[in-house]
C-alpha cells in the first residue's frame, strides 16, 4: 500500500515535470514527449519518471538525450516548487506500455485470423460419430 503523502508528491511531480517540458525546456531535440507515470520511493529520495515519445527510433533517442540533459533543471524546479528538504533524484525511463499493447493487439489479430481459418475449415464437416458421444442415464433406461 502506497503512503498517501508519497502518492500525492508523485502526482505533483508528474504535473511539474509535464509543465516544465511544455514551457521551460527549450531543447530542439525534445520531441512530442508524454509523461505517463511517476513512481517515488517511500523515502521520497528517488523519482522514476516514465515517458513515451511519438515518432521513430531517432526521435526517441533525441528525446532521451534532451531529457537527460534537462534532468538537473527539472530536479531543481521540483525541489523548489514542492519545498522539499532533499530533492529526489530523477531518472527518466522509456515507458514500454505502448509497445506491449501493440504486441498484444498483434497476437489477438493473429488468434482471430486463425479462428476464422478454423471456422472456414470446419464448415460443411460432420462429426465422425454422433454429435453427442456421451451416454446419458435416460438412454440407458430405455434399453
Amino acid at each position: 500500500m502506497t503512503n498517501p503523502r508519497v502518492a500525492k508528491l508523485a502526482d505533483q511531480i508528474h504535473v511539474i515535470v509535464a509543465e516544465m517540458l511544455e514551457r521551460r525546456v527549450k531543447d530542439p531535440r525534445l520531441g512530442f514527449v508524454t509523461i505517463t507515470d511517476v513512481r517515488l520511493t517511500g523515502d521520497t529520495r528517488e523519482a522514476t519518471i516514465f515517458y513515451t515519445v511519438m515518432g521513430d527510433d531517432k526521435a526517441r533517442a533525441d528525446s532521451a538525450a534532451a531529457l537527460k540533459s534537462a534532468t538537473g533543471l527539472i530536479r531543481s524546479e521540483v525541489a523548489k516548487r514542492l519545498g522539499l528538504k532533499f530533492a529526489p533524484t530523477i531518472a527518466f525511463v522509456m515507458d514500454a506500455t505502448p509497445e506491449a499493447a501493440k504486441n498484444i493487439e498483434d497476437l489477438l489479430a493473429q488468434a482471430k485470423l486463425r479462428d476464422e481459418e478454423l471456422h472456414a475449415e470446419a464448415a460443411g464437416k460432420t462429426y465422425a460419430g454422433e454429435a453427442d458421444p456421451y451416454r446419458r442415464d435416460d438412454e440407458d433406461d430405455q434399453e
